[in-house]
């Protein structure tokens, strides 16, 4: 019963990881200019590698594999978001204009 329980937590975490990487990668195709595909790309490297791993961390047994995916998982949250502010704050910067929505 709980390997069925750890299978389904994990596929929800796939899927909705999945969702997220695909979402964003359209999201950095489609997206306009580098401050709205700066968010596809932060989500997808927050919510989507984030759900993988932590599906990953289900499969896996309690082990010195589950504490480096829990370490890989806590950098990514952390590095993630510093790392888009500092690319948003270089092009700010640097002169590049966000793209505003006249209606």
């Amino acid at each position: 019963m709980t390997a069925l329980v750890f299978d389904v937590v994990t596929w929800i975490c796939f899927l909705g990881g999945s969702f997220f990487a695909i979402t964003g990668g359209i999201g950095v195709l489609r997206l306009p200019d580098v401050f709205t595909r700066l968010h596809a790309s932060g989500m997808t490297d927050t919510m989507g590698a984030g759900l993988i791993l932590t599906g990953l961390v289900f499969q896996v047994e309690p082990s010195l594999t589950t504490v480096k995916l829990l370490l890989v998982l806590l950098f990514l949250w952390m590095s993630s978001p510093i790392s888009t502010h500092a690319v948003a704050h270089a092009a700010l910067k640097g002169g590049v204009k966000p793209v505003t929505w006249k209606p």
